[in-house]
C-alpha cells in the first residue's frame, strides 16, 4: 500500500465514475427532491445540489467529491443517514473505492513538528523499531506505539466484522424481546445469543483499533485551531465509535469512506465548541475559515494583505460582513500574558486605561471633595443630606425630588424648598470661598 507520503508526490486523489449516468431521470428527480428537502436553510445545501446536477449532466460523480462538500455541512447524525440513502438513490457507489483519507503508514503517523520536537524520524522507518522507540512520559509517542500495533483490515475483514456486529445486535433485540415475555430462556438459546452479543461487541472493537490510524490522519489536518493534537484525536475517536455503531455495510461504501464523515464531525464540532475562549457557532466558524482561506489566496495573488474591501468583492459580500467576520476572528488574550524574556511582565502593564484621571486631576478631586464635605457641615443635617442624594455626592446617583421626597416622607415641592434655601447658603461669601479656587 502506498504511503500518504508517497500519494501527495504524484499530487492525484483517488476517483471512480460513478453509477450515476445509470440512474433514470425519474429516478435522479425523485432523489434529487429529497436532497434539496434535506439541506433545505443548511449552509453549503445549495452548493451540494449544484454539484449533483453538474454530476448528472457529465455522466459522472465520485462519493469523494460529495463528502468535501458535506464536511462543511453542519448535519445532524439522523440527516447523515438519510444523505447516504440518497448518495446510493443518485448512484454514487463507492465499493471498491480507495479510501478518501489514506491509512497512514508508520511514517505519516507522527504528529506536528511543534509538537515532536526531541522525537528521531528516523526511528519509525521499522515498524518493528516503532513499539520500542517511545519515551515512556510522553502520552504522544505513547498513544501512536499502541496504534502501531494494530494491523489494518482488508475489505474482506471489515465485511465480516461488519456482519458479526449485525448478529450481535439481532442477538441483543431478540434476547431483550424474549426478556418482556418474562419465560425463562433455555439454556442453550440464552448461551447461544449471548455469544453473537459478544462476538459482535468484539468485532466492533476490532473495527474502531484498527481504524484509529485515521483518526490521526484527518486529526493532523485539524492542528493550530485551539485544541492540543491529543485532543484532537480524542474528539475523533467519539466520531469514529459512532461511525461503528451506525455503518451498514450493505450500502456498498467501505467503512474508511463512511467513518471519515464523523471523524471530521466531530473534531470540527469540538473545536467550535472548546477551542475558544467564547464560543463560536459551527457556521460562523466555517465562514470565517472561508474568508481566512480567500485571504491567503490573495496575498499570494497581489503580494499583500488584502483589504476588507478586496476579500468581499473576491467573496461576493458586503464589505460591513467581511469586517464584521474578521472581527469575530479575533482570539481573545489574556491580559497576563508574559512578556520579555524574563517573563518578568505582563501584557496588561503596558495597555493605557483611557478612563483613568491624570493625576493632578485626581488630587484636584480629592480636595475638592474634602472641601465640600467640610461646607456641607456647615448646613443642618437635613440640608446637607438633600444636597448629598440631589447630587449624588456620596454614591454618583442623582435622586429626583419625588425619590427625595419619599425618603424624607415630605412633598417634592417641600424638598425643592430645602434644596433652593441650602443652595442659598452656598452662595454665602463664608463658604463659597473655600471652593471658589476649584471653579476655575
Amino acid at each position: 500500500m502506498k504511503t500518504m507520503s508517497e500519494k501527495k508526490k504524484n499530487g492525484k486523489k483517488p476517483e471512480v465514475a460513478s453509477g450515476i449516468s445509470m440512474v433514470s431521470k425519474e429516478k435522479f428527480e425523485s432523489a434529487k427532491a429529497e436532497l434539496v428537502k434535506l439541506v433545505d436553510g443548511i449552509q453549503g445545501g445549495e452548493r451540494l445540489v449544484e454539484l449533483v446536477d453538474a454530476g448528472y449532466k457529465k455522466g459522472k460523480l465520485s462519493s469523494g467529491e460529495m463528502m468535501e462538500v458535506l464536511e462543511s455541512m453542519n448535519l445532524e447524525s439522523e440527516q447523515m443517514d438519510k444523505m447516504y440513502d440518497i448518495m446510493e438513490n443518485l448512484g454514487v457507489d463507492a465499493a471498491g473505492e480507495e479510501d478518501l483519507m489514506p491509512i497512514l503508514s508508520e511514517e505519516d503517523l507522527l504528529p506536528p513538528a511543534e509538537e515532536m520536537e526531541d522525537f528521531n524520524e528516523e526511528e519509525l522507518v521499522d515498524p518493528n523499531t516503532l513499539v520500542d522507540s517511545f519515551a515512556i512520559d510522553d502520552p504522544v509517542r505513547m498513544y501512536l506505539k499502541e496504534i502501531g500495533k494494530v494491523d489494518l483490515l482488508s475489505p474482506d475483514q471489515e465485511i465480516e466484522l461488519a456482519k458479526a456486529m449485525a448478529a450481535g445486535n439481532l442477538a441483543k433485540e431478540q434476547k431483550a424481546e424474549l426478556e418482556k415475555t418474562g419465560e425463562e430462556l433455555p439454556a442453550e438459546v440464552l448461551q447461544e445469543l449471548n455469544k453473537s452479543i459478544k462476538a459482535g461487541e468484539r468485532a466492533k472493537q476490532k473495527l474502531a483499533e484498527a481504524n484509529l490510524r485515521l483518526v490521526v490522519s484527518i486529526a493532523k489536518r485539524y492542528v493550530g485551531r485551539g485544541m492540543l493534537f491529543l485532543d484532537l484525536i480524542q474528539e475523533g475517536n467519539l466520531g469514529l465509535i459512532k461511525a461503528v455503531e451506525k455503518f451498514d455495510y450493505t450500502k456498498g461504501y467501505k467503512f474508511s469512506t463512511y467513518a471519515t464523515w464523523w471523524i471530521r464531525q466531530a473534531i470540527t464540532r469540538a473545536i467550535a465548541d472548546q477551542a475558544r475562549t467564547i464560543r463560536i457557532p459551527v457556521h460562523m466558524v466555517e465562514t470565517i475559515n472561508k474568508v481566512i482561506r480567500v485571504n491567503r489566496q490573495l496575498l499570494q495573488e497581489l503580494g499583500h494583505d488584502p483589504t476588507p474591501e478586496e476579500t468581499a468583492a473576491e467573496m461576493n459580500m458586503p464589505v460591513e460582513k467581511v469586517r464584521e467576520i474578521l472581527k469575530i476572528a479575533q482570539e481573545p488574550v489574556s491580559l497576563e500574558t508574559p512578556i520579555g524574556e524574563e517573563e518578568d511582565s505582563h501584557l496588561g502593564d503596558f495597555i493605557p486605561d483611557e478612563d483613568a484621571s491624570e493625576p493632578s486631576e485626581a488630587a484636584s478631586f480629592t480636595l475638592l471633595k474634602e472641601q465640600l464635605v467640610d461646607v456641607l457641615s456647615t448646613l443642618t443635617p437635613r440640608e446637607e443630606k438633600v444636597l448629598k442624594l440631589r447630587f449624588g455626592i456620596e454614591d454618583g446617583r442623582t435622586r429626583t425630588l419625588e425619590e427625595v421626597g419619599k425618603e424624607f416622607n415630605v412633598t417634592r415641592e417641600r424638598i425643592r424648598q430645602i434644596e433652593a434655601k441650602a443652595l442659598r447658603k452656598l452662595r454665602h461669601p463664608s463658604r463659597s470661598k473655600k471652593l471658589k479656587d476649584f471653579l476655575s
